[in-house]
């Protein structure tokens, strides 16, 4: 096969800031041609916020989710202006815009109107709260973390709710809007008809709460904070080593047994406190005994080589630059240059169509409309 997966899809985004930027960023590694659409003079949001700067001297916020797109200026609210969109969407295959729900119809560029001159035209709007009783709300990762109960299940203990250290929600809708998006051109390949898809960041983190979500809407338990344990698996946390913190993540009864011989515990596999997951977790207090004294023994690195050697999954905590070497180690090869700029490689591997990486982040208005 040759030529890139998405070679022909154009899309014109005029999303902002993250969850959107991400989505199209992603289709964009797989050569769809994406013409950002910006505010004169400011452009998105992102591009204002730094440090940190990359060695430019741009903001590596808006880099982490702009390649492989051209930047075009356009004043919304100016008639010439909206005129040359308009044309420019009649001709797309895709429209992402994250507004309030209602801006898009206002300025003659919603769905209804523009599927009248492109009937085929795909058409992804990202909310924080959906288009009906939460139109108004501000969508805000941090505020969609809160009030979608993430922070009430993350953090050291009780009554310290934590966000995560990234703006985890965003992503996740914006790898449900890609899903979305390549979903409805798929559709398209066999009716010829466009549609609208619509995610918004409230839906998309219940939908990732997994788990917890399930544990509560199947059996009604409303989950709490217990820090970096595992409501369901033990051992399946961090504990101290002589130097640095290790995560232990033992899924099965197994692992459990293989756990137990590479720290010198042979017989706690064997106890029936500790001989299937459920008692673990029952008697998660007095295994975690045995097992900090244990750990307290050597330092993390050695742990996570008696680990891999016992197949066991555990592993030290990372800063990102050791996370990074870890990757390359590994030859995952986590690591692009992109116009000068190291970035993040897109974690999608394609045997015959792979991503490709043919420009940085635009410059504003680097492109003309």
């Amino acid at each position: 096969m040759s030529g890139a997966a998405l070679e022909g899809v154009s899309i014109v985004d005029f999303s902002r800031v993250l969850a959107g930027p991400y989505a199209t960023m992603m289709l964009a590694d797989f050569g769809a041609s994406v013409t950002k659409i910006e505010r004169p003079g400011t452009g998105d949001e992102t591009r204002a916020w730094a440090p940190p700067v990359d060695a430019r001297g741009s903001s590596t916020y808006f880099g982490s989710v702009n390649r492989n797109k051209r930047s075009v200026v356009a004043d919304l609210t100016d008639e010439a202006d909206l005129a040359r969109i308009r044309s420019l969407v009649e001709d797309a295959d895709v429209v992402v815009e994250n507004f309030r729900a209602g801006t898009m119809d206002r300025l003659g560029l919603g769905y209804e109107t523009l599927r009248e001159g492109n009937p085929g035209l795909v058409y992804c709007s990202i909310t924080g709260f959906g288009s009906a009783g939460g139109a108004a709300l501000p969508g805000f990762d941090l505020l969609v973390q809160a009030v979608g109960g993430l922070m009430s299940i993350t953090g050291p203990r009780p009554g310290e709710p934590t966000k995560t250290g990234v703006a985890v929600v965003d992503v996740i809708t914006g790898l449900h809007a890609t899903t979305g998006i390549l979903t409805a051109l798929f559709a398209r390949e066999r009716t010829g008809a466009g549609q609208r898809v619509e995610v918004d960041l409230l839906s998309s983190l219940l939908s990732a709460l997994v788990n917890q979500a399930s544990g509560y809407l199947g059996a009604g338990v409303v989950p709490g904070i217990i820090g970096n344990a595992h409501p369901s698996i033990a051992p399946y946390e961090v504990f101290a080593t002589a130097d640095r913190p290790l995560v232990v993540a033992v899924g099965t009864d197994r692992q459990f047994r293989a756990f137990a011989e590479a720290i010198g515990e042979p017989s706690a596999a064997g106890d029936p406190r500790f001989a299937t997951n459920t008692a673990r977790v029952a008697h998660r207090d007095e295994l975690n005994t045995i097992i900090t004294a244990r750990l307290a023994t050597a330092s993390a690195t050695d742990w996570f080589e008696r680990m891999v050697a016992h197949d066991v999954p555990a592993g030290p905590i990372n800063d990102l630059a050791q996370a990074f070497a870890f990757a390359e180690r590994l030859g995952l090869a986590p690591v692009v240059e992109v116009d000068g700029s190291a970035q993040s490689a897109n974690p999608i591997r394609l045997s015959a169509t792979p991503a490709t990486y043919r420009s940085g982040p635009p410059g504003l208005g680097s492109s003309p409309l």
